[in-house]
């Protein structure tokens, strides 16, 4: 199967992400992969500037070499339209505190490689993730997770949201 691009899929799910998120990586049944597209650290803020999403470090910078710092340099272009999309399903607040930068876990949905945020707890998007998405169970160090249905995972990690973007939840 090829899509109105020409880029061939295998499976309706990969035809799915494709149109569902625009730059996000895929990988197809047969393992083939799609790049993803990035974003700098002023295109994010301005993205949610657009939105009232917030920000703040314990540093008050953005060098994503820093571990005091928020970045979001190199942040994948469906994260941050995932975080614009959370932002006007819920009405909530939301104050990202952990971006791109270093000092974060490795593997391949990292903050590092642009497919995580951090976010703030605060009791109304708590309450929005509980109540909208799916308990899918505890991750290996214990986090609490739901799953959106666009297959977003939001993780509780005490004092903050974990969240790793699939895709841009239906932007």
């Amino acid at each position: 199967m090829k899509s109105p691009k020409g880029i061939r899929i295998r499976s309706a799910v990969t035809a799915l992400a494709l149109v569902a998120a625009p730059g996000a990586v895929v990988v197809g049944s047969a393992g083939d992969a799609f790049a993803v597209t990035k974003i700098s650290h002023a295109t994010a803020t301005s993205m949610f500037r657009e939105v009232g999403i917030t920000w703040s470090s314990s540093g008050n910078c953005s060098n994503r070499n820093n571990s005091t710092c928020t970045s979001f340099d190199q942040l994948n272009l469906a994260t941050a339209q995932g975080a614009q999309t959370l932002k006007r399903a819920s009405g909530c607040a939301l104050n990202i505190t952990g971006g791109t930068e270093t000092g974060h876990a490795s593997g391949t949905y990292s903050h590092w490689n642009g497919y995580k945020l951090d976010f703030s707890k605060y009791t109304c998007v708590g309450n929005y993730i509980k109540n909208s998405f799916t308990y899918i169970g505890l991750r290996g160090d214990g986090a609490a997770q739901w799953r959106s249905g666009s297959g977003n995972v939001y993780a509780d990690e005490g004092n903050h949201w974990d969240v790793t973007y699939y895709n841009c939840g239906g932007c």
